[in-house]
C-alpha cells in the first residue's frame, strides 16, 4: 500500500485508496444497515430516520467513497466515469472543480459564506430546544410525530411555550412550526437571511455541516462527511431527547425543559455540541473555498 506525493496532487497507488474506502464502508455501515432493515419492514423511528429523510440522502451517499480535494487514485477507471472528475497526465483520478456548472459553483460559493458567517458569530444557548415544542404548539392539523406520545397534555404544552417563549433563529426549523407558533418567534427567520441569522449554538446548524458536506461532495472527503453523520446523531438524539415527546420505548430519557436543571442539561449540551462542531465547520470552509478556480 503506498501514497506518493506530486507537484498538485497525494497520489494513492489502489491498495492504498482501496483501504480507505472499505474503512469507510466499515465505519458508516452501523449507520446505514438499520435504516434499510426498517424500510425494508415499513418502520419508522423518530430519531434515526430523521438524517436519511429531513436531508434526503440515502444510505448509498453516505456508504460512497470520495477520496476530496488533492487525492488523485491510480488505476481508479470508475471514478472518472463521475461527471466532476478528470484524469492526470498519468491517469490517475481526481475530483476537479474546473468541471463545476456554474450553478453548483454559486450554490458552494452560498455554503462558504454561510460557514464563514457561523463560523466568526458569536453561538447563543437561550433558546432550550422550544423549536420541537412550537411544532405542536396548538396544530391545526394533528402532531407531527403522531404515533408517539407527548410527555404532557396538549394544553399544558401550550401554557409552557407562552411563559418560556420562543427564540430560534434557524429557518429550516421555524418554517416547521404550527401557524400558531411563528408569531410568537422572536425573530422571523427565511432563507435569505440564514447567513445573518444561523449560529454555532443552534442544535440545527450543527445538525446542518452534514448536509454541507454532501453538497460537496466530491470535493470533501467522505470521512469529513463522517464525522459531521456522527456529531449530527448525537445532536439529533439530544434534540428529541429535549422534545415534548415520550420516547423512553426506544430508550431515551427526557431532558424536561420544564425543569432549571434540565434547561440547564440542554444549555451544557449546546455547548459542547458548538465547541465540537467548529473544526468540523472549519474543514468544510476550507473545502469550499478551495473549490474556487484558479486566477
Amino acid at each position: 500500500m503506498t501514497t506518493t506525493h506530486h507537484s498538485r496532487f497525494t497520489i494513492h497507488s489502489p491498495s492504498a485508496w482501496h483501504a480507505r474506502a472499505e474503512a469507510h464502508a466499515a465505519r458508516v455501515e452501523p449507520w446505514v444497515a438499520p435504516r434499510r432493515e426498517r424500510r425494508s419492514r415499513g418502520e419508522k423511528h423518530p430519531v434515526d430516520d430523521f438524517l436519511w429523510e429531513y436531508y434526503a440522502y440515502r444510505p448509498a451517499t453516505l456508504a460512497r467513497w470520495h477520496p476530496g480535494l488533492g487525492v488523485a487514485l491510480e488505476d481508479a477507471p470508475e471514478f472518472l466515469a463521475h461527471p466532476l472528475y478528470s484524469a492526470t497526465e498519468d491517469g490517475a483520478a481526481f475530483a476537479d472543480p474546473a468541471r463545476l456548472p456554474e450553478r453548483r459553483r454559486e450554490g458552494i460559493a452560498w455554503i462558504a459564506e454561510l460557514l464563514r458567517a457561523t463560523r466568526d458569530r458569536a453561538p447563543h444557548f437561550g433558546c432550550f430546544g422550544l423549536h420541537e415544542w412550537a411544532m405542536v404548539y396548538r396544530p391545526a392539523d394533528g402532531i407531527r410525530h403522531a404515533s408517539w406520545p407527548l410527555r404532557m397534555t396538549e394544553e399544558e404544552l401550550a401554557k409552557f411555550v407562552e411563559a418560556q417563549g420562543v427564540r430560534c433563529s434557524h429557518f429550516d426549523a421555524f418554517r416547521f412550526f404550527t401557524p400558531a407558533a411563528a408569531p410568537l418567534n422572536r425573530l422571523q427567520p427565511s432563507r435569505a437571511a440564514q447567513p445573518a441569522l444561523d449560529q454555532r449554538g443552534c442544535l440545527h446548524v450543527n445538525m446542518d455541516l452534514y448536509k454541507w458536506a454532501q453538497k460537496l461532495a466530491p470535493f470533501a472527503p467522505s470521512e469529513l462527511a463522517a464525522d459531521c453523520f456522527a456529531l449530527a446523531r448525537e445532536i439529533r438524539e439530544t434534540d428529541m431527547r429535549a422534545s415534548p415527546y415520550d420516547l423512553q420505548a426506544l430508550g431515551l430519557e427526557p431532558i424536561f425543559l420544564e425543569s432549571a436543571a434540565g434547561r440547564a442539561e440542554y444549555e451544557a449540551r449546546q455547548r459542547d455540541f458548538a465547541a465540537r462542531s467548529q473544526p468540523l465547520r472549519l474543514r468544510l470552509l476550507a473545502v469550499a473555498e478551495a473549490t474556487r478556480p484558479a486566477g
